[in-house]
């Protein structure tokens, strides 16, 4: 099965302690928001490379839409409610991907942007452990581009 083919809830071998989501280990929507809303930051703070393949504001900002979007995808893909798919249908993550060239570099820098986040907001124990596993897992399925 590829990494991106489910999500945490769906996936009962994928579970945390105790029957627990990482949303629910997280703290919930706000808390997984904060953590998209905070990647996005860091993207941009460090990543200018990664940073430029989104949809930028007039300012140089990534779009709020795009981080409202990765954020409710977040949070359907951390076990939460499924609004994401309501909203927009399946991920089909390599096609909505495909229009960006993603290599190692790029693959990297994104785990960089979220490894940052997680710490910032510091997310441990067993979701981070999970998320750590899971993004890179992810991240390396959506390279479309050999280096």
């Amino acid at each position: 099965m590829n990494p991106c083919s489910y999500h945490a809830r769906r996936d009962t071998h994928m579970t945390l302690d105790l029957e627990q989501t990482p949303y629910d280990l997280l703290g919930g929507r706000d808390a997984v928001l904060a953590l998209s809303e905070r990647f996005y930051d860091m993207m941009e703070r460090h990543e200018p490379a990664l940073t430029a393949t989104h949809r930028l504001t007039e300012e140089g900002r990534i779009h709020p839409e795009v981080r409202a979007r990765f954020g409710l995808f977040l949070v359907y893909w951390l076990g939460g409610p499924d609004d994401y798919m309501t909203l927009h249908g399946h991920p089909r993550l390599r096609m909505r991907h495909r229009h960006v060239a993603i290599d190692a570099a790029m693959r990297d820098a994104w785990l960089r942007s979220m490894t940052r986040a997680m710490d910032d907001r510091g997310v441990d124990g067993p979701a981070r452990r999970y998320m750590d596993q899971r993004f890179a897992q992810v991240a390396d399925f959506l390279r479309n581009t050999p280096g």
